[in-house]
Formats: C-alpha cells, structure tokens, sequence
C-alpha cells in the first residue's frame, strides 16, 4: 500500500513507437475495475455491465424473448442477453467478426445495408420485443463531426425499431452528451410510452456517451 493505504494503479512506461495517447489507454485499462471484473466473469467486454445496469433500472429484460442486438461485437452485450435470459431467441450483427457465442445467431455484415434488417427479422424468427444497439462510429477526433456520424447510426438503429418491434417492445442505444437530437425524440417520443436518458454507473466518468431508453412501443399504424 502506498501512503494513506491507498492502492497504487499500474503503471505503463512509454514504449517505442507507441504514442502517449496509446499509453495512458493500456494504464486506463490496466487500472479499470470494470475491465478486471469482465475478464473474471467471463464477459468479451467491460460494456457488458453498462447493459446489466440499464436493465437494472429498466427492467429491460425480464420481458425480452426475441432480441436483436445492432453493433453487437466483440459480444458483450449479447452475452448479457443470453445469461440473464437463456430461453430468449438473440441475433446480433456487426461488421466486425465475432466469435461464436452458444444459441446465439451472428451475422457479419453491413446494419446499413439494404438487405440487413430482412435478414435480421428472418433469422430471429418473429418480430423483436427489444432492439439493442451500442453502435459507435469510429472517431475522427472532431467531436461535432464523430457526434453526427454516431446520431446517423442511432437515427438507423431507431428507425429499424420502429418498423420492427412488437407492441410493447423496448429499444436502447447509445447517443452521445447532449442525448438524442430533437427531431428524433420527438419521433421516439410519439412512438414509445416513455423515453428516458441514462448514464450507467460503470460508463467513464469522462466518457460523452449516454443511452437513450425507449420503452411502450405503441405499435405502427394500423395495428
């Protein structure tokens, strides 16, 4: 213990060829409770706990039995999805690969393209009852323009919800500070009972990222 009984975090030297930036991210993790919590507990990713923690307030899963989970990899939030509800029926899609999860579907392939949200109600089976989606563009380090990349994919993951949910479903997605822009929480707004931002616990402290939570599903027209 260091002076005060206070536990010393670890350290990272600056190695050749890595930049500070790369370095301060090893110390982060090295350090993060979270990160050392998910690799005891089996989890792909610290981001698992961010979903377990939403569902704790929401109580987003106890009703979920057809789940699509849009920017799905490495896997943490579907894994959540299969623990806490094993007999749920859960399709995840990612550009990226993924690793086999048991009884999970998982599909490598573009969210945006044309031919995906078929594929997804397809292989799901039935219309979803909760729409997950932790999809982040990827940064270009000028936040006016990463915030918009990421409102498009919420604006994509919002829209699929809408034209697929049941009546009653939920839908969670990341957003960044600021929450959702006003035309789409309007939107959400007139389609879902309640629509509520939250930061869970185990998101960083100087992280921008929030969630959206949409849930009452009022159904689409003519329902």
């Amino acid at each position: 213990m260091a002076r005060g009984d206070k536990p010393v975090g670890t350290r990272v030297r600056t190695a050749r060829g890595r930049t500070a930036q790369s370095t301060r991210w090893i110390a982060r993790q090295l350090n993060d409770p979270y990160v050392k919590r998910a690799k005891a507990e089996g989890y792909r990713s610290r981001a698992a706990y961010k979903l377990i923690e939403l569902d704790e307030k929401f109580g987003l899963l106890k009703d979920a039995r057809h789940v699509v989970d849009l920017g799905a990899a490495p896997g943490g939030w579907t894994q959540v999805v299969r623990k806490l509800v094993p007999k749920a029926k859960v399709v995840g899609i990612d550009l990226l690969p993924i690793d086999p999860l048991p009884d999970v579907t998982l599909l490598q392939m573009d969210f945006m393209a044309d031919e995906a949200p078929d594929r997804l109600i397809a292989e799901l089976g039935a219309a979803p009852d909760l729409v997950l989606s932790d999809m982040a563009a990827n940064t270009v380090g000028h936040q006016q323009t990463d915030h918009l990349r990421t409102m498009g994919l919420v604006e994509a993951a919002a829209d699929f919800a809408m034209q697929t949910l049941r009546p009653g479903g939920a839908f969670v997605s990341k957003v960044f500070a600021g929450g959702t822009d006003d035309a789409l929480l309007r939107q959400l707004k007139a389609a879902f009972k309640t629509v509520k931002h939250a930061k869970p616990p185990s998101s960083r402290k100087g992280s921008v990222e929030w969630f959206v939570v949409a849930q009452g599903f009022k159904g689409r027209t003519g329902e």
